[in-house]
Parts: structure tokens; C-alpha cells; sequence
């Protein structure tokens, strides 16, 4: 085990930590989700289920990470990661954020949405710009679709959204 058996005793109260955090979180969330007025609709879902279901996998999710650690914990198989900021990565992704949330009253959330995954892409490393912004398409035509189209939620609508 990297880095002595003293730093491997504290990551386990680390990782124990962050398994209760987890949990804790939940039940904060699940507290906060039983005062939503459960608003149902012809289809018996209302604006409650949503949070019920986001603390019921964090309450999961916090069970296995303090399992996890009372095993031995995860932190110790991470490897270290390079010193300080990768800027260049950093502003792929700004800028991806910054261009969807100014050019989607314009654009449309399906262009928008797809241009900001494409660079954020380009900032976790991918260098297939086309593979990125096919795939980023598909997930928001999806997303539009669902939203608008199923839910009746209206999103950004742009060229794209007006041919559909």
C-alpha cells in the first residue's frame, strides 16, 4: 500500500467520512423531499418524486462507500494525481458552459447543448471533435424531445427545435 501503513489507517477515517457524508446527505435530501407538495397529475407523479429518488440512490450510494471503507476504503487505489490546474483543459470547459448558457435563447438548446459537449469533450482529453458533437446531438435531441415533446416543458427553442 502506497504512502505507509499510518497514511493508510487515516484514509479509512477519510473514506468512512465520505460514506457518512453520503448518507447524511440523503437523509437531509429525503427530509427536504417530504415537504414538497406532492403536486401528482393524471399520472400519480408529482414534483416530489424527483428528490425521492436522487436521496434514495445517495442513500445507496453512502452505504457502499462506508462499506467500502470498512473494508479498507477506495482512497488508497487512487493514483496521485499530477500537481496543480490544467488551465488549458479547464478553459475547454468554461468555455463550453459559457457558450451554452449565452447563445441558447439564440441557437436553441439542441445546437447550444450540443456545441457545450463537444467542448467539454475537448477538455476530458477527446480529440474526435465530430464523434463528440454527433453523440452530443443525439443527447440533447433526446433531451429536447423528452422535456418538450413528453413533458411539455418548454427549452430553449431554436432552428432545429422549429423543424421538429
Amino acid at each position: 500500500m502506497p504512502g505507509g501503513a499510518g497514511q493508510g489507517r487515516q484514509g479509512n477515517c477519510g473514506d468512512l467520512a465520505i460514506g457518512a457524508g453520503i448518507i447524511l446527505l440523503s437523509l437531509v435530501l429525503a427530509w427536504q423531499a417530504s415537504v414538497v407538495p406532492g403536486s401528482a397529475s393524471y399520472a400519480q407523479v408529482g414534483a416530489d418524486v424527483f428528490p425521492w429518488i436522487v436521496a434514495a440512490m445517495l442513500f445507496v450510494l453512502g452505504i457502499f462507500l462506508t462499506l467500502a471503507a470498512l473494508r479498507g476504503g477506495w482512497s488508497h487505489e487512487i493514483e496521485d494525481a499530477p500537481e496543480g490546474t490544467d488551465w488549458q483543459s479547464l478553459g475547454w470547459v468554461a468555455l463550453g458552459l459559457l457558450i451554452n448558457v449565452a447563445a441558447i435563447e439564440y441557437i436553441g438548446f439542441i445546437l447550444a447543448s450540443t456545441t457545450m459537449f463537444a467542448l467539454i469533450a475537448r477538455g476530458f482529453g477527446s480529440s474526435r471533435p465530430v464523434r463528440d458533437a454527433a453523440i452530443g446531438f443525439a443527447l440533447a435531441f433526446v433531451s429536447y424531445v423528452g422535456f418538450d415533446r413528453v413533458l411539455g416543458y418548454k427549452i430553449g427553442s431554436g432552428l432545429i427545435e422549429s423543424l421538429i
